[in-house]
């Protein structure tokens, strides 16, 4: 086996582990074992256990992102592209809540151990890019401008997402999770003005 093909494959393993037993857990002999490789593989695919960890948090992250970016349709009306996005990322969300639990785990991993910052910091540039883009695509087909700077719209997004994830894996109330984005779509919608022509 490739040497790029046993390193997808020890990402994934590790990702299945981190899934089911939780970052803590996820040593790199666990990791191995999952993917049913020698212990040794793992230090020829990988510098450490914090490269393989900030791989993981890059691929779980740009995995979350483009699913919403490919199934996002904009819309003429502008809430209904801000709602189908917001709807895309939930139904996602709930699919898979050990995966997103995991993107936490890591933040917070990332967080703790000095030299790893880069991790978290990459990991929101990359959903605060993505949520800006969104707005700023579904602003172009609605025809309106943002009244409050875009980079300042999608931290609230995100916030407000965070928020509402890690609340919703204590106590799993769909329902009011779904609300409480329709009221975000809402409030989004009060710093809109339309396009000069």
């Amino acid at each position: 086996m490739a040497a790029t093909d046993r390193r997808a494959e020890l990402l994934e393993a590790a990702i299945r582990v981190m899934t089911r037993d939780g970052v803590a857990k996820a040593t790199t002999r666990a990791i191995v074992n999952e993917a049913g490789m020698p212990l040794g593989v793992f230090h020829y695919c990988f510098d450490s256990r914090e490269q393989l960890l900030e791989l993981v948090t890059e691929t779980l992250t740009e995995r979350y992102v483009a699913e919403v970016r490919g199934l996002f349709a904009p819309h003429k009306e502008i809430r209904d592209s801000v709602l189908d996005s917001l709807y895309t990322f939930w139904k996602g969300f709930e699919a898979n809540p050990r995966e997103h639990q995991i993107n936490y785990e890591l933040t917070q991993y990332a967080l703790r151990n000095p030299g790893f910052e880069n991790v978290a910091r990459r990991q929101y540039e990359i959903f605060l890019g993505a949520h800006a883009a969104l707005l700023e695509l579904a602003a172009d087909h609605a025809g309106i401008e943002w009244t409050v700077p875009v980079p300042v719209l999608a931290r609230y997004v995100q916030s407000t997402l965070d928020g509402l994830n890690i609340t919703w894996l204590v106590d799993r109330n769909s329902d009011d999770s779904r609300a409480a984005l329709e009221l975000l779509a809402d409030h989004l919608l009060r710093h809109t003005t339309p396009r000069e022509t």
